[in-house]
């Protein structure tokens, strides 16, 4: 990754290291990071353990609701469409 690139992921993987779960959604809207498999595959490569699974989008955005108020078109099957979520395994 680029120096510049790393600044911008800091927080995405400050948030990883810490614990928490992060998906694409929630690493765009809470840390500008565009390309969180970028991060994952940086952390990984640096022998970091981390884990995925598939959750719903509307689980991410439940998750968002302490930090921000997300109105998605009323007819985006939110239930039906899955993101990948990401964590350090401990």
């Amino acid at each position: 990754m680029a120096t510049y690139r790393n600044g911008i992921a800091l927080a995405a993987r400050e948030h990883l290291a810490s614990g928490k779960p992060l998906t694409r959604l929630e690493a765009i809207i809470l840390y500008g990071v565009a390309n969180l498999p970028d991060v994952i595959k940086e952390m990984r490569r640096q022998g970091w353990v981390i884990k995925s699974r598939s959750i719903t989008y509307a689980a991410a955005m439940n998750r968002l609701k302490e930090y921000a108020e997300l109105h998605p078109p009323r007819n985006l099957p939110i239930n039906e469409i899955h993101l990948t979520d990401y964590w350090v395994s401990k």
